[in-house]
């Protein structure tokens, strides 16, 4: 019996490092998005155009790949619907590539929120431990806020709302990256887990 049990929990570890891996790679993409925007602040719209659609389509294949690479679990379907909305924006952004500074700011716009919902759905529906749900989830949120935010705010200036795009692409990089290293694991090694986990002298 213990053997079956064992046998479970190494498919469920199995299953954890693959989608660990896809968004360690989805995070890597989203850093070197930002970083392209921060290093090329004089960057044409034209161009902004295709490194979005880029990035967006790159990161829906690497994480359309961890999903297929998973057995039917549960919120595997709220992964494969996340990534298929990400490969759908890039080819969109590749064929339409003289669209408007407004329009791009609305499909990213869109972009985001749509990707938020269904992380956020995708989160709650995984078996993942608390620490794992709620960065896979802050993630969702930023997500959510920033497609809010890029409607709310669409007349202002270049540099303002190019940084605003650099800033979610780094921090939705950072908490990916967080949660493939191991969200668990770096809240275990907190100070205050640490002080608690510490043995304390007898006398």
């Amino acid at each position: 019996m213990n053997s079956v049990f064992q046998q479970v929990e190494q498919i469920a570890d199995e299953q954890l490092k693959r989608m660990r891996w896809a968004l360690g790679l989805s995070g890597l993409v989203s850093i070197v998005f930002a970083i392209t925007i921060l290093v090329w602040p004089s960057i044409s719209l034209y161009a902004l155009v295709l490194v979005f659609g880029a990035f967006s389509l790159v990161r829906g294949v690497f994480a359309l790949a961890g999903a297929l690479s998973m057995p039917s679990i549960r919120g595997r379907g709220w992964l494969i619907l996340s990534s298929l909305a990400g490969i759908a924006v890039g080819v969109i952004v590749f064929i339409w590539t003289d669209m408007s500074t407004l329009a791009l700011l609305y499909v990213i716009g869109t972009y985001a929120i749509i990707l938020g919902v269904l992380t956020i759905a995708a989160a709650l529906r995984l078996a993942l431990d608390t620490s794992d749900k709620i960065l896979v989830s802050l993630t969702g949120l930023i997500s959510v806020a920033f497609g809010i935010l890029m409607f709310a705010s669409p007349g202002d200036g270049a540099l303002v709302l190019l940084g605003l795009i650099a800033a979610y692409a780094l921090i939705t990089g950072v908490t990916e990256l967080t949660f493939a290293i191991g969200g668990r694991r770096l809240f275990e090694r907190s100070p205050s887990r640490v002080g608690a986990a510490t043995p304390q002298p007898t006398h």
